[in-house]
C-alpha cells in the first residue's frame, strides 16, 4: 500500500515538473517587443555600422533568458535589389525555430527560402551581444524575419575553443 501512495506521488510530481518545464520553456520567459526604430537595422557596406530600416507591421518576442530567444516579422518597401547593393549580406544564416504559438515565423520555410534565393540574409548587427548577431532575411514580396545566431566568436566561446585575437574583448 505505502509503495503505490509513494509510486503514484512520484508520477504526479514528475507530471507536474513536465508541464511545468514545458510551459516556461514554451511560453514563460518570452515577452512581446515592442516596435522602435532602433530595433531594425542594417550594416551598411560602405560604412560598417548599422543605421534603421524602413519596416511596417513588425510583431517580435524576446526573452531575457538567452540572447538567442529574438524573432522577429515584419515587411518593408525595399527592394532587394537596392538593400543587396546597399547593405552586407550574411552568407551563413540560419534561422532558428520559433514557439509554436509566435505563428508569423517559420524556420523551416526561411531557411529553405534562404537556400534557393528566394530570400537573402542580411546582417542587422554584428556582437549584439558578445558572440551574437542579429541576421534579417528580407523576401522579393517585402516579408522580412529576423533572428539572433551566434557567429563564429560565440560559437568558439561556448564549445570552449580559444576565440583569439579576432573576437572582440568581452565586456
Amino acid at each position: 500500500m505505502i509503495g503505490k501512495i509513494l509510486g503514484g506521488f512520484i508520477l504526479v510530481t514528475a507530471l507536474i515538473a513536465g508541464v511545468t518545464m514545458y510551459y516556461l520553456q514554451v511560453y514563460g520567459f518570452y515577452d512581446e517587443v515592442e516596435f522602435t526604430p532602433d530595433d531594425i537595422k542594417l550594416t551598411v557596406l560602405a560604412t560598417g555600422t548599422p543605421e534603421p530600416i524602413l519596416v511596417e507591421g513588425f510583431k517580435g518576442i524576446d526573452a531575457d533568458s538567452s540572447p538567442l530567444r529574438f524573432r522577429g516579422c515584419f515587411t518593408t518597401p525595399m527592394s532587394q535589389g537596392m538593400l543587396t547593393e546597399t547593405y552586407v549580406t550574411y552568407d551563413a544564416a540560419e534561422p532558428l525555430v520559433a514557439p509554436g504559438w509566435f505563428e508569423c515565423f517559420d524556420a523551416a520555410a526561411i531557411g529553405k527560402a534562404l537556400e534557393t534565393g528566394e530570400a537573402i540574409a542580411f546582417l542587422s548587427q554584428s556582437n549584439i551581444e558578445y558572440g551574437v548577431d542579429r541576421v534579417i532575411a528580407v523576401f522579393d514580396d517585402g516579408r522580412a524575419y529576423a533572428w539572433h545566431q551566434l557567429n563564429n566568436c560565440g560559437e568558439r566561446r561556448y564549445d570552449g575553443t580559444d576565440v583569439g585575437p579576432a573576437c572582440p574583448d568581452r565586456d
